[in-house]
């Protein structure tokens, strides 16, 4: 980077346009992604130098920027390119609600407005704690999240954690973890399983059309489907990760499950999922505290116990070492099965 702070910057997608102009920076923005719409002016005030994964760049070159700002590895291989034409590029590759807020703080620090960046995402981080706490300890609606249609994909890190701060509760938890959206990939089947009580879909880059997700081959077993609880949030509201799915992306969520949450709250407890025999089975062999390694679970329960939320996963064991595939039973298995037994403290 020849000049500190840069004068001239790129950003090649939504979010650190949405930042910088948070920050009172937009005039050292020089060109943006066609799908930079926040805020609105944006797009008559800076010109468009790119798509998400394609970008133009001897357009860019033109541009002489200080900086290009990109995101995920998605756009290795632009980064690549202005990386042998000489140009500075910083990539951010975050997937969850801190590296949304790191995110803001670093792009504050490039360009030397470091208090208005803290004073920014402090902001945020209390908004979502004070939606949280509204949240905790009423009932949970259970929300399937779809990012794409064709295949399936579960929602990334970001979108499960503001799902859980906006009072529902992530049907496939265990996918938010993955980065690349080919881990995430869910059988039709797995969600009828799941049971979502609501459909929240955001396709990027074209409209939801809820009467296809419903006329799926089963569906209609779905209480989300039969209820006619299936929305649409914008993709630029949540799809990209930045101050828009921290602040409208999280309301949309939020509006969306209010009505059966508040239905829920009125309603008698739910009964339990029932635990056969085969998957006691496997719970007996799952110890309360430590873990017990993926490979010695049915691998046919380990998806089902997952979704129900009858085990976990344990991220490091004992001695704070990295676990990828270890398991441990959850408040809720321990209730199904040893009723009446009070747990120890």
């Amino acid at each position: 980077m020849r000049r500190f702070p840069p004068e001239r910057i790129v950003c090649l997608t939504e979010e650190t346009v949405e930042t910088l102009y948070l920050l009172g920076e937009q005039d050292r923005i020089v060109g943006v992604s066609g799908y930079a719409v926040r805020p609105a002016q944006v797009r008559r005030e800076k010109p468009w130098v790119s798509a998400f994964t394609s970008a133009d760049i001897p357009k860019i070159l033109a541009l002489a920027p200080d900086l290009v700002l990109t995101f995920s590895d998605l756009q290795a291989g632009i980064v690549a390119d202005l990386i042998r034409a000489g140009v500075a590029v910083h990539a951010f590759n975050h997937r969850d609600v801190a590296g949304v807020l790191a995110m803001i703080r670093t792009v504050g620090a490039l360009v030397d407005a470091r208090d208005k960046a803290e004073t920014l995402a402090l902001g945020y981080e209390d908004r979502l704690t004070q939606m949280a706490a509204e949240a905790r300890g009423r009932p949970r609606p259970r929300v399937y999240f779809e990012e794409w249609d064709e295949p399936l994909i579960s929602g990334v890190g970001w979108v499960s954690e503001l799902v859980r701060v906006a009072g529902g509760e992530n049907v496939f938890p265990e996918l938010a973890v993955q980065a690349a959206a080919k881990d995430r990939i869910v059988a039709p089947e797995a969600v009828v399983a799941a049971a979502p009580d609501v459909i929240l879909a955001s396709w990027c880059g074209k409209k939801v059309v809820p009467a296809r997700i419903a006329a799926r081959p089963g569906w209609d077993a779905i209480p989300a489907v039969r209820e006619n609880r299936i929305v649409e949030i914008k993709s630029p509201l949540i799809l990209q990760p930045g101050p828009a799915a921290l602040s409208d992306g999280l309301d949309a969520i939020r509006q969306a499950l209010a009505p059966l949450a508040n239905a829920l709250d009125a309603a008698p407890p739910r009964p339990p999922w029932p635990l056969s025999g085969r998957h006691r089975a496997v719970l007996l062999k799952v110890p309360d505290e430590g873990w017990i390694e993926g490979s010695r679970i049915d691998g046919r329960c380990l998806d089902v116990l997952l979704r129900r939320g009858w085990i976990r996963r344990v991220h490091v064991d004992g001695r704070r070492q990295s676990r990828r595939d270890g398991y441990q039973r959850t408040p809720a298995a321990r209730a199904a099965l040893f009723p009446g037994v009070q747990p120890t403290t």
